[in-house]
């Protein structure tokens, strides 16, 4: 019977501090739980056992290990940043099978502070689309097998998710950590622009893409921010009273909220209301061209990234997507739309400290084979499923999701928390708050 699988990455870090456990045996089990599931849930490109289970050796052995945060603690980490000694594959076949010379600064600030790299995660190519699958494998939700686990940071929620790992580090363009943190029952944080590293891809999508953490409670999501940041993300106070707007409506015109997640908001804005904050319904200014906006980067972004690649052994969604964001490039690069979103909505974050937002419109889709599917039928799942998440990339502005609800199957639904630039601490204190009022089932029921 496992001892630490299942346990928390704050949890499993203080027994190997005070020598209760050695990260060796803690790598042990959670390799032995990835062989015993992954290939039901897809979360894992490459599993490093034999090199994981000397750098847990090395980590055991550390001078400093009663001083670190994450010591001994087994992560996964999006197949789009590097890992020294790894290919990098971004989903992708015309990627390069090379092995990388450095970490990451992400990577290495995890390990820095004793993580143990266990394995690279599934992503959809070039981490465009909201479901992950492809060439390198299909990453499946833990809680319904039979649906996708989101993405493109599907493969890092689902290790979570599954139990494989108690953290794992993903990114965010479009909603690419909040969309499968929902699917997968998880908590996530997109900071806001700069108070992590980015460098992913060529050009972060202009800026827009942000590395985060994966988790089951927010002590750990906090934690691993903190260590992402390298600088301590401080547990806020009580926050008193704080003015939270609760929007159940799609920023993207046309595109409706099903029941479950409106359903989730409102559960949230209740539980917040009776923990004393200013509980009201507020509609975001979002301008009708919003949609138009966020295809234009999310598109563009994809054609910066593909330039170099052979198109030849692109799928054929990519290579569209691509070809699409081409025609955009030139207004992206020179364009205000950003910066008049931004001013369009501050005014709003004037009046509030908190917009409270269902997480996504509907449940995942079907894991299906979508990179063998034309262009436009993906782009529409994408759109009608996580519309609400894409405006806070294009503001640049921090983002959380936490659990609240459930669907009629079982499976999580959840909630979005978004903040003015620098609330990244208040945001995960009133996801806290939830938390604590309202627990959830960290892990899905996977034997």
């Amino acid at each position: 019977m496992s001892t630490w699988v299942g346990r928390t990455a704050v949890e499993i870090a203080a027994a190997v501090r005070e020598k209760r456990a050695t990260p060796h045996e803690v790598v042990v089990e959670h390799l032995a739980r990835i062989g015993l599931l992954d290939g039901r849930v897809g979360a894992f490109r490459t599993v490093r056992a034999r090199a994981a289970l000397d750098e847990a050796d090395e980590v055991g052995a550390r001078a400093d290990l009663a001083g670190l945060p994450l010591a001994g603690v087994p992560v996964a980490v999006k197949d789009n940043l590097a890992v020294r000694g790894e290919s990098t594959r971004v989903g992708s076949a015309a990627t390069a099978d090379t092995p990388a010379d450095a970490d990451h600064v992400t990577v290495a600030r995890l390990r820095a502070a004793g993580a143990v790299v266990v394995g690279l995660t599934n992503v959809p190519e070039l981490c465009v689309f909201g479901t992950t699958e492809g060439v390198h494998g299909t990453a499946r939700n833990p809680w319904d097998t039979a649906r996708t686990a989101g993405g493109s940071s599907g493969g890092s929620a689902a290790a979570v998710a599954a139990r494989m790992v108690p953290i794992a580090l993903g990114n965010d363009g479009m909603g690419s950590l909040r969309i499968p943190a929902a699917n997968c029952g998880l908590v996530t944080i997109k900071p806001g622009h700069g108070v992590v590293p980015a460098g992913i891809g060529e050009g972060d999508w202009f800026g827009m893409s942000e590395n985060g953490p994966l988790a089951t409670t927010v002590e750990d999501a906090r934690l691993m921010l903190s260590v992402l940041a390298g600088t301590e993300v401080v547990r806020a106070q009580e926050p008193g009273t704080l003015r939270i707007a609760v929007s159940v409506r799609s920023p993207l015109a046309g595109v409706t909220v099903s029941k479950p997640y409106v359903g989730a908001a409102r559960e949230a804005a209740g539980v917040l209301a009776r923990a004393g904050h200013r509980v009201r319904r507020a509609e975001p200014p979002y301008p009708l061209s919003l949609g138009v906006t966020a295809l234009a980067h999310w598109t563009a972004g994809t054609a910066v990234d593909a330039r170099a690649l052979d198109a030849r052994l692109l799928a054929r969604r990519t290579r569209v997507h691509a070809a699409v964001g081409r025609r955009f490039l030139g207004g992206v690069r020179g364009g205000s739309a950003r910066e008049e979103l931004r001013r369009r909505l501050e005014p709003f974050f004037e009046g509030y400290d908190v917009l409270l937002t269902p997480a996504l419109a509907r449940r995942s889709p079907k894991s299906a084979p979508w990179h063998e599917r034309g262009w436009l039928s993906n782009v529409l799942a994408n759109t009608n499923y996580s519309p609400l998440t894409p405006p806070w990339n294009l503001t640049g502005w921090p983002a959380a999701v936490v659990p609240v609800g459930t669907l009629p199957s079982g499976a999580p639904t959840a909630v979005q928390l978004v903040g003015r630039p620098g609330s990244e601490a208040q945001l995960l204190r009133v996801a806290e708050q939830l938390e604590e009022l309202r627990p959830w089932r960290r892990t899905a029921p996977l034997a």
